[in-house]
């Protein structure tokens, strides 16, 4: 069975305050319309999703439209939105589609399910909850207490069969309170599902902000690694740094090309995904490892990282030594570095110090390293 989805965004939102309609303005680094799309876009069982937007503010959604994504001009009236909505869905009649504000930031994968679910049994369904404060109508001699018993705050998405709203909206006005309401006209059979307080709808100043603090916690968040590496020296003619050769009386040992600098970052990114260490991927006891160039480390590290839904997005290297000295390799080392990993030159740090003449690396024994990486959600 199709699923068509309609984000209703056609609206001027002028209680909410500021110069920006507030389907446009920016909560958490992206426009509010943008978190309902990006949720309907995502879902895998959503195969059509229509963004209905103001006429005369086409132009300043055009740059959204994708093959996921159709944009079109809304109406006069929140209704006359939603039929404009369903006009440019290519779906069968049979289909179910859901109609969402894009005030309602707060959309999950869970609440779609569910919604999807819930028209197994029923004509129409809709996120709900009840109401928990106490009400009041004010009365010319004073307030009248409301009784809140079976009472529930309706939230959207709505969700409906194709061809049973399409009716409804065409035989209902044009300035409807919601799109449940032309259904129940008909006589429809309609469930209300448990809402979250994450789809609250942003209508008046204050309410963007308590928004930003319901979902924040919602977000990834960066990531933060370390990692520490130490090797020592033996008769060679130079060592390989951060991936430079640097011309040196000896060389490192290990099993692979024994690169201190990069051992000690890809350590740092596979522990800020939590995935072990480089023993764990690549044991020495692998022979297949013999003599390998750690770059074949370092972007199997970052490659991993990606799989796991985070980027590198900074690093910071010291290297632990009385020599080869490091200030002069050290540009090139970051310009490697970047190359390695897909980062920035600005975002590589790598820098070199001495232990004064104590301990292995003051007595010219071997080398250390240590590297701290963040880690970005993509």
């Amino acid at each position: 069975m199709s699923i068509g989805a309609i984000i209703v965004a056609a609206g001027m939102g002028r209680r909410a305050g500021g110069a920006t309609p507030k389907q446009l303005q920016t909560l958490l680094g992206r426009p509010v319309f943008a978190w309902s799309v990006e949720a309907f876009c995502s879902h895998s069982r959503v195969d059509q999703t229509v963004l209905v937007v103001p006429a005369d503010m086409m132009t300043e959604f055009e740059p959204f439209a994708s093959s996921a994504l159709t944009i079109v001009a809304g109406g006069a009236t929140r209704t006359q939105s939603v039929k404009a909505g369903l006009s440019a869905l290519t779906l069968s009649d049979d289909a179910l589609v859901l109609i969402h504000d894009a005030a309602r930031p707060g959309l999950t994968h869970d609440i779609i399910d569910s919604l999807i679910v819930a028209l197994n049994e029923v004509d129409a369904a809709a996120p709900a909850l009840p109401v928990s404060d106490a009400l009041k109508r004010p009365q010319d001699n004073g307030l009248e207490t409301v009784s809140r018993d079976r009472l529930w705050r309706v939230q959207t998405p709505q969700a409906f069969r194709f061809e049973q709203i399409k009716q409804a909206l065409n035989q209902g006005g044009d300035d409807l309170v919601d799109d449940l309401i032309a259904v129940e006209a008909l006589g429809a059979k309609v469930k209300l599902i448990d809402g979250t307080e994450e789809l609250a709808k942003i209508t008046l100043p204050g309410d963007l902000e308590r928004m930003a603090r319901l979902l924040a916690p919602t977000l990834p968040v960066p990531r933060i690694g370390q990692g520490y590496d130490v090797h020592a020296f033996e008769p060679g003619d130079g060592v390989i740094l951060c991936g430079i050769h640097i011309p040196h009386n000896s060389k490192l040992a290990g099993h692979s090309d024994a690169d201190v600098g990069w051992h000690a970052l890809t350590d740092a990114i596979l522990g800020a995904i939590g995935s072990g260490d480089i023993g764990d991927h690549f044991p020495p006891s692998d022979p297949k490892w013999k003599g390998a160039e750690s770059e074949v480390f370092l972007s199997a590290a970052v490659k991993l990282a990606r799989d796991a839904g985070y980027q590198l997005s900074n690093c910071d290297i010291t290297l632990i030594c009385e020599a080869p000295k490091i200030k002069p390799h050290r540009q090139a080392m970051r310009e490697r570095t970047a190359q390695a990993t897909g980062v920035g030159v600005d975002a590589i740090s790598i820098k070199a110090t001495t232990t004064e003449g104590l301990g292995f690396a003051g007595r010219r024994e071997g080398i250390a390293a240590q590297a701290v990486a963040v880690l970005s959600p993509l």
